[in-house]
């Protein structure tokens, strides 16, 4: 059953990709696919960096004068943000800006994160750094405390921020539903404390998404004038990034991982419930590096050389098969009914999202095989850890 619905996806792709994908008379070089990336890759941080700044302000207003209506706005500019901040992630595994040895990728979205580490949960209320006032609250403490002494010691990024919106999950049909008091003198201990740390873990998320924008600035001496000049690197960088989501990250790490455990605490964004949509963006974002396109905030559309063009012009069969499995990947993440946390412990969630697994590994595969159309003999794309 599980191959006949991959099957009929794989068709319906072929079908929707047929006349979107053609590529030009006249195959583009490695130099303007990479321009092309770099473009895309600008526009992509620069419309998640106008997010964090839009959630930024949110957090203002709220932690100003906390009310319901100021908690469900907090949390509504989060989940924009993140649709923004998802697709970025096919930028990732190569060592570049986001994620080499100084890159801020783990301030930004760690997970998953043990709550109790940050504030209170069930069973522990004078639990986390915010009910500990011996520990100050500030850009400089916080960013050290992240993932000190374990890796789920998570103070910054993403996912403290939505713990400290949303609270833990304690629902199996909905997100937390943590009270806007909490963040109200005289309703919740350590209430100012609670404020203070939203607004700090906001701004550094900021700051952090500045400094890898800026990394891929036009017309400036940074990473990205080196990027373009790299020739058939920055095509096998290219395919990296996107060949590992696919197959270590998002098949393995984020959707294998959870299937296996059926355990709550490793979906990525437990506390919103807001996975399913995280799956989405990632699988989009692998979509754009390969048709060399991104859908921007304003609505506009940046379109431009591809790999996919790229690899067309020395073998059409590779590069249609790969647009198709891309497509068809994309379909069947949006097929993922949210909650996620039930998706992995009932039967036909969990056949959903092993359709998912399924056509990750395919076009993983492809993108190996689209690199030695190009002339990139061996792919090293980074598989699941072991556990």
């Amino acid at each position: 059953m599980k191959s006949l619905l991959l099957s009929a996806a794989l068709l319906t792709a072929f079908a929707a990709t047929a006349q979107t994908t053609t590529p030009s008379s006249e195959a583009p070089s490695a130099a303007t696919v990479a321009t092309q990336y770099a473009t895309l890759v600008y526009a992509s941080y620069a419309d998640t960096l106008a997010a964090a700044q839009a959630l930024q302000t949110t957090v203002a207003d709220f932690t100003a004068h906390p009310s319901a209506e100021g908690l469900a706005k907090a949390r509504k500019a989060w989940l924009d943000a993140r649709e923004f901040y998802g697709q970025t992630e096919a930028f990732r595994f190569y060592a570049g800006p986001i994620d080499d040895k100084n890159g801020p990728e783990g301030n930004i979205n760690s997970w998953p994160m043990d709550e109790a580490y940050v504030d209170y949960v069930v069973g522990k209320p004078q639990s986390g750094i915010i009910n500990n006032p011996k520990v100050k609250i500030n850009a400089k403490a916080l960013t050290g405390l992240n993932q000190r002494s374990g890796e789920e010691n998570i103070a910054t990024g993403w996912h403290a921020i939505e713990f400290l919106l949303w609270g833990q999950d304690l629902s199996e049909t909905g997100p937390g539903d943590r009270s806007f008091e909490d963040f109200v003198d005289g309703k919740t201990p350590h209430a100012n404390r609670r404020r203070d740390y939203l607004k700090v873990v906001s701004a550094l998320l900021v700051a952090d998404m500045h400094t890898v924008t800026q990394a891929w600035a036009p017309d400036a001496k940074n990473y990205r004038a080196k990027f373009e000049k790299s020739g058939t690197d920055a095509l096998r960088r290219m395919l990296v990034g996107i060949g590992s989501l696919s197959r270590g990250e998002l098949a393995g790490e984020r959707i294998e991982v959870a299937l296996a455990s059926k355990n709550q605490e490793d979906e990525q964004s437990c506390f919103s419930d807001n996975t399913h949509r995280d799956i989405v963006a990632d699988a989009l974002g692998i979509e754009n590096v390969w048709l060399g396109r991104y859908k921007r905030a304003d609505g506009s559309v940046l379109q431009g050389a591809s790999l996919r063009d790229l690899v067309a012009a020395k073998d059409a069969a590779i590069a249609d098969r790969t647009s198709a499995h891309i497509a068809s990947t994309v379909k069947a993440t949006e097929g993922i009914h949210a909650p996620f946390d039930r998706e992995i412990v009932e039967p036909e969630g969990r056949k959903r999202l092993q359709v998912v697994v399924d056509a990750l590994k395919l076009q993983s595969k492809d993108f190996v095989d689209a690199a030695k159309a190009v002339g990139i003999a061996k792919l090293s794309i980074t598989e699941p850890k072991a556990k």
